[in-house]
């Protein structure tokens, strides 16, 4: 028994400390949005993760009570989530594409009494998302397991950011190879339009210096 206690804590601190430092997955925020104007939280996340995230209003005066609109977009501009006049909620959604998602605040009306909204958002993604509890009851499954099957989570989940940042070191080496190969070209292209104009520059003065009979 204090030899499956001793396993589940260290496998409990492996998976707290170590996991984070190769792979964000949680972000809890606490945002301050204008009287007039838009804040926005963005993150870069790959195709195919479950992103879940919670926003509650932050209010020190009992008697006003700000709300806000949010508006999540994909990094083509689809509109995953919009809401108006919300005081608290949330949103969740699998990414389809990868790239940048943003999630765009704004106050609304007079609401806020002419001051600035502070809002509180827990933004979560890929592993951090899924519900273990539920999980847990589901398959029956506690203790050591259950701190096994997170570990293996995590694990697919930090190979699977591998692979995309790899994919992504590709796609970029790509691009700055055109664009060494444009740049040799427009340098060799440039060179060659500086020696023509010297050249024709020369015919022009030594026919101009033959014409006035100086040479």
């Amino acid at each position: 028994m204090k030899r499956d206690f001793a396993t589940t804590l260290l496998l409990s601190t492996l998976f707290s400390f170590l996991v984070p430092e190769l792979i964000p997955f949680c972000e809890a925020v606490w945002l301050t949005i204008p009287k007039t104007g838009t804040k926005c939280v963005s993150e870069e996340i790959q195709s195919k993760v479950v992103v879940l995230a919670d926003y509650l209003v932050i209010s020190d005066e009992h008697s006003i009570f700000p709300t806000v609109s949010l508006k999540v977009t994909s990094p083509y501009g689809s509109v995953l989530h919009h809401s108006e006049n919300a005081t608290h909620g949330q949103f969740a959604f699998t990414t389809q594409e990868s790239g940048t998602y943003l999630a765009c605040f704004e106050a609304v009306g007079d609401s806020h009494g002419n001051k600035d909204v502070s809002i509180n958002l827990d933004w979560k993604t890929g592993i951090a998302a899924k519900d273990w509890d539920s999980i847990a009851r589901k398959e029956k499954i506690e203790g050591v397991e259950l701190e096994l099957r997170k570990l293996e989570g995590a694990v697919e989940a930090i190979h699977e950011n591998l692979l995309y940042l790899r994919n992504r070191e590709a796609d970029m080496r790509i691009v700055s190879e055109k664009t060494n190969s444009r740049v040799a070209w427009y340098s060799i292209m440039s060179l060659g339009i500086c020696i023509v104009a010297s050249g024709l520059q020369i015919l022009y003065l030594k026919q101009y210096f033959e014409k006035k009979k100086l040479i």
